[in-house]
């Protein structure tokens, strides 16, 4: 990949000297935005660390380490990157109580430590949050999905924002891998309201820049914000698992759950060497209530995989799976980015309709585990989004080095997974 930066430097060396500097203790001054792309020297750039960085299990940041976890395929090669650019003061990562866990892997990805932060609520219910460590004039990512109880996280949220305000942040960008209320975005009836716009203002009016989530339930919501928003898809991690198990292409058929998410199920077939599509039929007569009336498409015979982008009280996903074996189906696989699982989402999932249930990390299932579940871990992907939005980089950059991580790379051609969002973002 060719960068701005790498032309600027391969002309002369009296080229190269105007771009780089000397301060009064000799230390090498290099322009920020040129950072990300030079190569990396002995003499080229002298950093100061003022507090040695530690991850979460002790083990150096200023080196290359690999993860413990077992993941499939590619992902098992993921790890934190030896950039020593990412040693960034102005960088701050804060993490509400929402999911810590994962806060504190995207962390160990950057090379950074959580940020310090107080956050308490009093006896009648009232948070309180304070920042214990200096802000002024850096970018801080706040992490905080609105998963349930999702007003509680939701009003936290806020509050997160609003101290970093006061305290001076020089930009704020929330990261909310779940956006609660997105499912709230239209007038279905009289008199309803549109909430997630409502927590889109809320967000804005806070003190928020910028907005990171991961697999809003429709593309329109982006549009509520008056800010940027970064929308990453979850799609890949799962893609990755699916591709380490050793399921025939010719048996594979990918199923969406409603007529709403054919275009997210025609994407992920496209990535399972372009697997046939069906689709459920579905009457919904009440809010959680799904009834299953018909069938689009041949299952007879085949793996089906169900794909949605939440999983809240499994009735759309489990009146499915139920239709799709009377049809003839051999197993069911249900993937979702969002596992939601409200009550009896897990006594449905578990019941043996399926053979495998995937979902991500996005909201914390730890307490909510059943011998079919199996989570990944999304922490790299919105890692390197938090760099890349920091550093003034293009969240995909189709002509990336191929060194950048893998499962990145079915990015490429995935614009038409939502035809009203880009996924370019400079």
């Amino acid at each position: 990949m060719v960068t701005m930066a790498s032309v600027a430097f391969s002309g002369s060396a009296s080229a190269s000297a105007n771009l780089v500097s000397r301060n009064s203790e000799g230390f090498s001054i290099v322009p920020r935005r040129l950072r990300c792309s030079l190569p990396y020297t002995r003499s080229a750039v002298r950093c100061r660390l003022v507090d040695p960085l530690t991850s979460n299990n002790g083990t150096p940041t200023g080196f290359p380490f690999a993860s413990n976890r077992t993941l499939p395929g590619n992902l098992m090669e993921l790890s934190l990157r030896d950039d020593r650019s990412k040693f960034d003061t102005s960088l701050r990562i804060f993490s509400g109580t929402a999911n810590p866990s994962l806060s504190q892997e995207i962390a160990g990805y950057l090379g950074l430590e959580l940020g310090k932060i107080n956050i308490k609520r009093f006896a009648d219910g009232e948070i309180y949050v304070q920042l214990q460590e200096s802000v002024r004039g850096c970018d801080v990512y706040l992490i905080q999905p609105t998963c349930p109880p999702a007003n509680e996280n939701l009003m936290e949220l806020l509050i997160m924002i609003d101290a970093c305000r006061r305290a001076s942040a020089k930009t704020i960008t929330a990261v909310i891998p779940y956006f609660g209320y997105a499912r709230a975005d239209r007038k279905t009836q009289g008199r309803e309201s549109i909430a997630a716009k409502l927590v889109a203002n809320l967000i804005t009016e806070a003190g928020a820049n910028r907005v990171i989530s991961c697999d809003l339930h429709s593309g329109q919501s982006m549009g509520y914000f008056d800010i940027p928003v970064d929308h990453v898809y979850g799609q890949p991690v799962i893609l990755d698992y699916l591709a380490s198990k050793t399921i025939s292409s010719n048996d594979l058929v990918v199923v969406s759950p409603d007529v709403g998410g054919v275009a997210r199920a025609r994407a992920f077939a496209k990535k399972l060497s372009d697997a046939p599509l069906a689709i459920v039929d579905k009457r919904r007569h009440g809010h959680n209530i799904a009834e299953v009336m018909n069938l689009i498409g041949d299952v007879k015979g085949k793996v089906a995989v169900m794909v949605d982008d939440m999983i809240d009280t499994a009735g759309t996903i489990e009146k499915g799976a139920a239709l799709l074996h009377q049809e003839g189906a051999r197993e069911v696989y249900a993937c979702s980015t969002h596992a939601v699982f409200s009550p009896p989402a897990i006594e449905r999932l578990s019941s043996g309709l399926f053979q495998e249930v995937i979902v991500t990390n996005t909201i914390p299932a730890s307490e909510q585990s059943f011998p079919q579940l199996t989570v990944l871990s999304v922490a790299n992907l919105l890692g390197e989004t938090i760099w890349r939005v920091h550093d003034d980089c293009s969240v995909l950059n189709k002509e990336r080095d191929e060194s950048d991580i893998g499962f990145l790379s079915h990015f490429t051609d995935q614009v038409d997974y939502e035809p009203n969002s880009s996924l370019d973002i400079d």
